[in-house]
């Protein structure tokens, strides 16, 4: 396994810990998980809409888009991903795609075959329970989007992505709430916010000229937090993050590994709060 690929494992159980309790060896199966990498040019689909898929995609490095299009071919990006996140979770059970995946830069993907997720998802429950919850945190985040593209004024709908991307990269431990990377381009943040390019150009120098953030050069810097949560309109409890669920039990007999996840399970994050 290429230490590219054991850190991106690693990352991926930061993520399905700070929802979910797992224990040692249902850690250890998932950090056992083999895939194949590939590197995806920026601006490239590598998951096309409708085609069935044997695979889920982890990105390892850089930024994943989510879309759907209309029969003209313009874009709505439904959702961001960043390393760590299993873009595709859900197809384990529906290969048929029924979105496409994009590289906004040019990004990492590990290929994880749907044949080992689901063979650990079957040995371990605690596992299928994680993968369940992390799908419905994808969702939770997905209807959101809908409520920003639908019903939030332009400035309203860049900060509030912007609070989401500080939040999520800082739990990913690629950044923090006050600086991380965000290689995209403005076309595509159009695509992310139903904004033309010239509308999303004018919405960050209001933000930039209030002092609020800065995006430059792939990067965000925040300036002024709490006005950065007050412009978007932002509440985290969208993002699920209230810290690890209790284990749905499967008897009577699992209620020690739930204590024994209560410790090995990633520490509680501090939520951020409105």
């Amino acid at each position: 396994m290429y230490p590219s690929q054991h850190r991106s494992l690693h990352a991926f159980v930061h993520r399905l810990t700070s929802r979910s309790i797992l224990t040692e060896d249902e850690i250890n199966a998932i950090l056992a998980l083999d895939g194949h990498e590939v590197v995806v040019a920026a601006h490239s689909d590598f998951v096309r809409m409708g085609e069935h898929v044997d695979h889920s995609c982890l990105v390892v490095d850089g930024l994943v888009g989510r879309f759907g299009q209309n029969s003209n071919g313009a874009r709505q990006i439904t959702c961001l991903h960043i390393p760590g996140d299993m873009a595709d979770l859900p197809s384990v059970v529906s290969p048929k795609s029924g979105w496409g995946l994009a590289a906004m830069t040019r990004t990492k993907i590990l290929r994880v075959p749907h044949a080992e997720l689901r063979r650990i998802a079957a040995k371990h429950p605690g596992i299928a329970e994680a993968f369940w919850r992390d799908c419905v945190a994808d969702g939770s985040i997905f209807s959101e989007w809908v409520v920003n593209v639908g019903r939030r004024d332009a400035l309203t709908r860049v900060a509030h992505l912007l609070c989401e991307m500080a939040i999520k990269n800082e739990l990913a431990e690629c950044g923090t709430k006050r600086y991380f990377p965000f290689p995209i381009v403005q076309a595509d943040l159009g695509d992310a916010t139903g904004l033309t390019t010239v509308h999303v150009n004018r919405t960050l120098k209001e933000l930039r000229e209030r002092s609020i953030v800065t995006v430059r050069s792939g990067a965000v810097t925040i300036h002024d937090w709490d006005q950065l949560v007050y412009a978007g309109d932002f509440d985290v409890a969208f993002m699920l993050l209230d810290g690890p669920s209790p284990r749905i039990a499967a008897s009577a007999g699992d209620a020690h590994i739930y204590a024994e996840g209560m410790i090995i399970s990633s520490a509680s994050t501090q939520n951020p709060r409105r």
